[in-house]
């Protein structure tokens, strides 16, 4: 098999099973270019993991054909999974989408990661003064009137 044909070869003696043969997967390769793509195939055509193709699925950079739910022997659930058009498959492997689309994961992992970055560091930053400062008068001071206590709170007398 080649990219955009199929060759048989067959000994020269056996002409009539050869015709045969070339006639039937004359008619089937219609049928078969039209067939939805299954998610591990998808994977190996176009070399990625199965956490792209579900991220690229979630994002809508892969676009689904629809869903196809088969009950496989042994499991008491039905499994359901998204499949894909031969078209579009052979539309992203021919664009390289999956690099730029690597590439941009990237991008996108470095900027999340600097964002979250400089909000810890802004939690933390805001965290560290308020141990620092003295504490606001409590309820107690101002209801009996009492002054004073910060030296007793400086010294460590009040834990």
């Amino acid at each position: 098999m080649e990219t955009g044909s199929v060759v048989l070869h067959m000994p020269d003696a056996e002409a009539a099973e050869f015709d045969a043969l070339s006639a039937i997967v004359g008619d089937m390769l219609p049928e078969i270019a039209a067939l939805p793509i299954l998610p591990s195939e998808a994977e190996d055509i176009l070399s990625i993991t199965s956490r792209e193709r579900h991220k690229w699925l979630e994002d809508g950079r892969l676009q689904s054909a629809g869903t196809k739910t088969v009950k496989l022997r042994g499991r008491a659930k039905a499994v359901t999974f998204h499949v894909f058009t031969p078209s579009f498959i052979e539309h992203v492997l021919d664009s390289g989408l999956p690099e730029i689309w690597r590439e941009e994961d990237i991008v996108t992992t470095a900027e999340s990661r600097r964002r979250a970055a400089g909000k810890a560091a802004l939690t933390r930053a805001g965290k560290r003064p308020a141990k620092s400062r003295k504490a606001a008068p409590s309820a107690d001071e101002e209801v009996t009137g009492l002054d004073g206590w910060e030296e007793f709170e400086a010294k460590g007398l009040l834990r």
